[in-house]
């Protein structure tokens, strides 16, 4: 027999339910993505969405907003599983960070940020002249190959096999190691 949830994990659970959804619509539809259509994936009334978000503004900002608990000595680890993952599925908030990124100030900001903290911690755990620079462009290329493989579908990237591209990378993740 199953223990009675609390209020407070109801209000968590529902909470969850509804962040979930609304990266699914917003990977799905971008900003175009409505309350209703996350309220309606998620089995809530639209008006719990606004209860427990605010408004669509932050529900879509923290429905976007990557993971961000990466330190210099994970760096080599991050960026090989950041590359398997980009080569792979996106997620739902990735996905709708990056169609809603040049369209939307607020998005293009979670990216800059974003990857401005990834080349940061990336060009730490480098040696060398140019580790900033090198970071930058280590970054820049995997966003590159996401949005021609994902949104584009860029021959001969969207038929390559990850295999492929990602030996491709071993030599930039290498010297990382």
């Amino acid at each position: 027999m199953q223990a009675r949830q609390t209020r407070a994990e109801r209000r968590t659970a529902t909470a969850a339910r509804i962040l979930e959804a609304a990266q699914i619509e917003f990977g799905t539809h971008g900003e175009s993505a409505t309350i209703r259509g996350i309220a309606r994936r998620a089995g809530v009334d639209p008006s719990l969405v606004l209860q427990h978000y605010g408004s669509k503004q932050a529900l879509f900002s923290l429905a976007v907003r990557p993971a961000t608990d990466l330190t210099a000595e994970g760096v080599p680890a991050h960026l090989a599983e950041v590359l398997g993952l980009r080569l792979s599925e996106l997620p739902p908030e990735t996905r709708a960070l990056m169609r809603s990124m040049l369209t939307s100030s607020e998005a293009a900001t979670v990216m800059r940020d974003y990857l401005q903290e990834r080349a940061a911690n990336l060009a730490q755990a480098m040696t060398g002249e140019d580790a900033e620079l090198r970071a930058a462009v280590m970054v820049s290329s995997i966003l590159g190959i996401t949005i021609a493989r994902h949104f584009l579908n860029l021959a001969p990237l969207a038929d390559l096999g990850n295999e492929r591209i990602a030996a491709l990378f071993d030599a930039w993740l290498v010297p990382l190691a």
